[in-house]
């Protein structure tokens, strides 16, 4: 590519360039330096005066004038250049000429009159202005955009290059041979205490302030008010504005898709010193007419919470219509052919400057005696207005497939085919990768319902206390409550049914990923944070996704968070379908597909009484917040599983000593159906620091960690197991900084806490089973990273599950209101 350089640094003149469109700029002299500083291109070095409010820059011009020009200069130069000469320009000049036509133009007239940037030194990327700071649009992998931004990003000291053929009419190159003895001004940036800067904000209804004190106080922080609706950034109403029915003002907005906001918004986004989200303070939003609402990681938590546990999943595997749709209720079913089921959802998730969290659906829906339906869903977990939803009909099926393929290579840079044939993909930067649904029917659907319990367990021939195990164990509502707790809910996205080659996809790049984090330091490692962070919940879609900065949260929200969506699927399989009648008492049918016998112990036992004692002896509250919970039992249930070893295997084996295990109520079908499995990586932290281990512990306060669920939800089950420790124990109390040796060893280790029970109270129980039933005291390892003591073990064979314990949390500390006690 040809193009025109000139003799020195270009720099636009406003005022000139506004000359030569008619024919009669003249050339200016007289620019020196700012602060006395030289100028190498100015025939006579003299010190320069600097006007205006004292910031000038090199060309003797104040801040303000520069930025008058500025906007001069870009009224200018969108009469005199296209958007595609401005990319030309742009491409010569090294900078990234791709984008939206806006970010080319504000890209170029940016380069064109302040210079051109130098690169992202993160990731070689474009950066680009804000008007407050500088951001990089480029990405370092294609999971992750990038993150970086300066509010000094350094300009190259080189000409502007003008390609053959732009500007043939004279102007342009006559505006760049006037400069070629000027130097680029410094482009000054918004104050950061501008919070509401770009914002145009329209005022409705009495506030708590008269409007002229909001009109000053949002113009004194940036914004600008506005006496209508048209091209604003959000309507500030009061409360009393929906009772009232709404202004004009309101309707207009929501008729054109407008955000209408609290007048919080505005005192928090100044008390923070950021704008916050709209969606957070919206006022109608059941209102709107699109049906608009708050997305789930906008809200309040608990408000999450409810929404959650009442929505129903939309999409509950790979043959499940979406209830959206609509057409489920028409007898639709989804289009299949040629072996290929036409139904996908896809997930993105790029927590970088722009901030995404999406889902999509696509289905083929073939009604009877009706043409074919294509359903398409693009947007936010509970969808705010901007996302997009549609169902067409088609009369032909191939053109059905057609834009069904159109829109999968379209949403992922894939191949639709590749992908339905091989599970061949690739993942692009900032498109969509696809969440491979199994062919089932996931709990959260399939499960029990609230108003069949009660009707199974009374249909069910099992002993009582066992059909009401079972009750629990079958309805939807445990595995509800577990993926709302670790913001696995999304509706529209059915992780409790994934094929087990997804789940093998996410389990490798939680190994790789600490393979990589241990080879990097510094920066380096913050920014493999963040590229896990993105892809882990993209593969893992949540409606709160969030950086992962260190080992604790990375063992309690991905790893644990894995092996629950993995048990939950493992559940889903062997609960399937019991929405229908329960006179055919799906219950036992269930029972007998667990593979595992369960019976209650009966109270009066000596087996029973042991293990309350044991139960009691060894524990400590659990602590959240403000609140202590104890722990008391329920029930007791003997159990044996033909997935694991028997007990008659286990007690042949030398140190046997019976251990607590905590668990989920969601985990607890699998450990029953499959036996108990090692966790599935090694991080550095108490539970998951022995590897690939079956961990389980001499205390009921550490296994009531894992077993506690929440405040709102105080039953829990924990696990009582036989562990075979073999003849060779490590003891450690410090982590191992590699565990390879002892998981091909298969060597039992016993992690030593800060605190331990009470050796003398310790007492065998039957076929020499050690029962570590003690006060727990300190111990002498006063620098371990365990609280309390852990034993680890590689081979599940050396592990029997003996029992369940069901525990009810309660409060300690709870004082009864005087009013409520009377």
């Amino acid at each position: 590519m040809k193009v025109h350089e000139t003799r020195s640094h270009a720099r636009a003149s406003a005022e000139e360039l506004a000359e030569s469109k008619v024919g009669k700029g003249k050339q200016k002299t007289g620019h020196d330096g700012r602060d006395g500083e030289q100028q190498p291109h100015t025939p006579k070095n003299k010190k320069a005066k600097v006007e205006g409010d004292g910031r000038g820059d090199r060309n003797g011009k104040s801040t303000s004038e520069i930025s008058a020009e500025f906007e001069e200069f870009c009224k200018a130069t969108r009469q005199h250049l296209s958007v595609e000469q401005m990319r030309r320009i742009l491409e010569a000049n090294e900078q990234d000429p791709s984008g939206a036509d806006d970010a080319v133009v504000q890209r170029c007239q940016d380069m064109m009159f302040y210079g051109p940037l130098e690169r992202c030194k993160i990731c070689g990327g474009q950066l680009d202005c804000t008007g407050s700071n500088y951001e990089c649009r480029g990405a370092f992998s294609e999971w992750s955009t990038c993150t970086y931004t300066t509010v000094d990003a350094p300009r190259k000291d080189q000409l502007i290059k003008v390609p053959d053929g732009i500007g043939d009419d004279g102007i342009i190159k006559e505006w760049v041979k006037r400069q070629e003895s000027r130097r680029y001004p410094h482009r000054e940036l918004l104050l950061k205490d501008k919070p509401l800067a770009g914002f145009m904000i329209s005022l409705s209804g009495r506030l708590s302030r008269r409007h002229q004190t909001w009109r000053e106080e949002i113009e004194n922080n940036g914004g600008k008010i506005s006496n209508n609706v048209n091209g604003i950034s959000c309507l500030v109403v009061s409360p009393a504005e929906r009772e009232r029915g709404g202004s004009s003002r309101v309707a207009e907005a929501m008729e054109r898709n407008i955000p209408v906001v609290s007048e919080n918004w505005l005192i928090d986004s100044i008390e923070k010193k950021q704008p916050q989200p709209l969606d957070a303070y919206d006022v109608l939003s059941d209102l709107a007419p699109d049906g608009r609402g708050i997305p789930w990681d906008k809200m309040d938590p608990s408000e999450e919470a409810i929404e959650s546990m009442s929505a129903e999943l939309k999409i509950y595997g790979k043959r499940g219509v979406h209830k959206d749709s609509r057409l489920q209720e028409q007898g639709g079913s989804i289009f299949e052919r040629d072996g290929i089921i036409y139904n996908c959802a896809f997930s993105l998730c790029d927590q970088g400057l722009r901030g995404t969290n999406e889902i999509c659906v696509m289905q083929l829906i073939q009604v009877p005696e009706k043409n074919v339906h294509l359903y398409y869903k693009k947007g936010r977990v509970v969808d705010d207005g901007k996302g997009e939803e549609r169902v067409e009909e088609f009369n032909n099926v191939d053109d059905a497939v057609k834009e069904f393929v159109r829109l999968f290579e379209d949403i992922t840079g894939n191949d639709f085919e590749s992908w339905e044939r091989k599970k061949k993909f690739q993942k692009k930067t900032l498109k969509f990768y696809p969440i491979d649904m199994d062919d089932g029917i996931e709990v959260r659907h399939g499960g029990l319902g609230i108003r069949q319990l009660g009707a199974a367990a009374a249909h069910c021939k099992l002993e009582p206390l066992v059909a009401n195990f079972m009750k629990v164990l079958c309805s939807q509502e445990i595995y509800k409550y577990a993926t709302m707790e670790m913001g696995y809910d999304s509706p529209d996205m059915p992780l409790g049914m994934l094929t087990d080659q997804h789940l093998k996809i996410c389990e490798e790049q939680l190994v790789n990923f600490l393979v990589e984090l241990e080879k990097e330091s510094g920066e380096k490692a913050n920014l493999l944070w963040l590229d896990f962070s993105n892809k882990w919940f993209t593969l893992m879609h949540s409606t709160r996704p969030f950086v992962i900065r260190n080992f604790r949260e990375l063992a309690d929200h991905v790893a644990a968070g894995f092996e629950s969506i993995r048990d939950i699927n493992v559940a889903s399989r062997l609960i399937g379908d019991m929405s229908g009648a329960t006179i055919d008492d799906p219950l036992s049918d269930r029972y007998n597909k667990l593979g595992c016998s369960i019976s209650p112990l009966d109270k009066e036992s000596d087996d029973y009484k042991m293990i309350v004692k044991y139960l009691e002896t060894t524990y400590e509250p659990v602590k959240v917040g403000d609140v202590i919970y104890g722990a008391s039992v329920e029930n007791i249930f003997a159990v044996e599983s033909s997935a694991g070893p028997s007990y008659e295997e286990v007690k042949k084996s030398p140190n046997k000593i019976l251990l607590w295990c905590g668990t989920r109520s969601c985990n607890m079908l699998r450990h029953l159906h499959k036996g108990l499995l090692p966790a599935v990586c090694r991080i550095p932290v108490p539970g998951y620091m022995f590897g690939r281990a079956i961990v389980c512990s001499d205390t009921s306060a550490e296994a009531a960690r894992y077993g506690f669920t929440a405040v709102d939800r105080p039953e829990g089950f924990l696990f009582l197991a036989v562990v075979a420790q073999g003849e060779q124990i490590t003891e450690m109390s410090t982590a191992p900084n590699d565990t390879k040796e002892l998981e091909e060893k298969k060597v039992s280790v016993r992690g030593l806490g800060r605190k331990k029970t009470e050796e003398s109270e310790h007492f065998n129980w039957k076929d020499d089973v050690k029962v570590p039933c003690g006060r727990l005291i300190p111990s002498e390892h006063k620098d371990s990273p365990m609280e309390y003591n852990e034993y680890a073990v590689y081979d599940p064979k050396q592990v029997c599950m003996r029992f369940v314990v069901a525990v009810k949390y309660d409060e300690q500390n709870m004082e009864m209101d005087a009013a409520e006690g009377s």
